[in-house]
């Protein structure tokens, strides 16, 4: 299984960007991915969620009106739509994967991980 994360770069606050997560080596139609995010010296810390079967989407309260996960079945990928940023929104972003079809913002209920792509919002 692989979760291939990528998108993230240098922007200024109000921009916009879109990170990507693309998902190989087997179907993910029962599972639910996630959006994480990580700043040096902090624990990992939950972002948003979508079930693929569903498109339930669940997100932590300081991003809800302003992130968006989505999900394209046919490419296999994630998405997660980031607008209005904020320099608190900096962070390395990993995307990931849990069996099943049920939302969890605790790290260690996920299965995959991908490597993380670095977004910087300057002020």
């Amino acid at each position: 299984v692989q979760l291939q994360a990528f998108g993230g770069g240098l922007v200024q606050a109000g921009d916009s960007l879109r990170l990507s997560c693309a998902a190989s080596g087997r179907t993910f139609s029962s599972y639910t991915m996630g959006w994480f995010r990580q700043v040096p010296g902090k624990e990992r810390e939950f972002v948003a969620s979508i079930s693929w079967s569903t498109g339930s989407t669940f997100y932590r309260d300081s991003v809800k009106g302003r992130f968006t996960i989505s999900r394209d079945n046919a490419k296999n990928t994630v998405y997660l739509q980031m607008n209005s940023l904020k320099p608190e929104d900096t962070a390395v972003y990993h995307c990931a994967a849990r069996s099943g079809a049920i939302y969890a913002t605790t790290p260690r209920l996920y299965d995959y991980w991908g490597q993380g792509t670095l977004v910087t919002v300057s002020s």
